[in-house]
C-alpha cells in the first residue's frame, strides 16, 4: 500500500520535472570549475553518466504508476519504506540528493558563512570548525555508499548520514548541505583516500551561501 503524503521540507534543490518527464539538471558551473578538488574528468562521468542514468531510469520506471506526475520531492516522500516502489524510491532520492548536492559545491567556497547560518552553527555546534569536524567524521565515518548532511532539525542543526540513496526527507528532516561520499563522486582523484576528498570539499569547495539560502 503507498504510504500517505507527507509534506516534503522546502528546499532550494534545483531538480526539475515537466509534464511528467523529470530532467538532469546541469551542472551551476562550469566542468573545470572545482578543479584541482573535483576534477572534469570526475565531474563529466558523476553528472553525465552517474546521475543522468538515475534521471533515466526513474522515468521509465514511474511510467504507469500513480507517481508519475509528482514532484521528485513527493515521489520520495511516498515511495520511502515500500518495499514494493524500493526502485522508484532508489532512483528518485538519487537524482534529487545529486541535484542537491552539484549546489552544495562552488569554486567560491572557503570559511565566509552567512550571518543567520553562522548563529545556528554557534548554537548547534559552538563554532564552525567543530561543525567541519563533525560534518567530515560523519562523511569519513559512512560504512560502504551513502551521504553526509546539515539538516535543520526543528530550530537545531544536525548533522547525519544516510546509506545508499536514502536522504533527510522521509525523517521529515530539512537539508542544508550534503556531501556525497559514494565511491564514483571521488575514486578518479582520490582513490581509496575518502577523507582526503571530504577534508578538500569541506575545506575549500562547501558553497554556505547556499547552506544559508535552504534555512528560509
Amino acid at each position: 500500500m503507498t504510504s500517505p503524503a507527507r509534506q516534503a521540507p522546502e528546499s532550494a534543490s534545483p531538480a526539475t520535472s515537466t509534464g511528467g518527464t523529470h530532467t538532469l539538471p546541469p551542472l551551476p558551473y562550469p566542468g573545470s570549475a572545482l578543479e584541482p578538488v573535483i576534477s572534469e574528468e570526475t565531474l563529466s562521468f558523476h553528472h553525465g553518466k552517474h546521475h543522468k542514468t538515475y534521471v533515466d531510469t526513474l522515468n521509465k520506471l514511474l511510467a504507469g504508476t500513480p507517481f508519475v506526475n509528482l514532484a521528485l520531492e513527493e515521489v520520495i516522500l511516498r515511495t520511502a519504506g515500500n518495499e514494493q516502489h524500493a526502485a522508484i524510491f532508489n532512483n528518485a532520492a538519487q537524482a534529487w540528493n545529486h541535484a542537491f548536492y552539484w549546489h552544495c559545491l562552488t569554486p567560491r567556497g572557503g570559511d565566509q558563512v552567512p550571518a543567520p547560518l553562522q548563529a545556528k552553527i554557534k548554537s548547534s555546534f559552538g563554532d564552525l570548525a567543530a561543525l567541519k569536524r563533525e560534518f567530515g567524521k560523519a562523511a569519513i565515518e559512512q560504512f560502504g555508499s551513502g551521504w553526509a548532511w546539515l539538516v535543520l532539525d526543528g530550530s537545531d542543526l544536525r548533522v547525519i548520514k544516510t546509506s545508499n540513496g536514502d536522504d533527510p526527507l522521509p525523517k521529515r528532516l530539512k537539508p542544508l548541505l550534503t556531501i556525497d561520499v559514494w565511491e564514483h563522486a571521488y575514486y578518479l582523484d582520490y582513490q581509496n583516500r575518502r577523507a582526503d576528498y571530504v577534508h578538500a570539499v569541506l575545506d575549500k569547495l562547501i558553497n554556505w551561501e547556499f547552506a544559508a539560502g535552504n534555512l528560509r
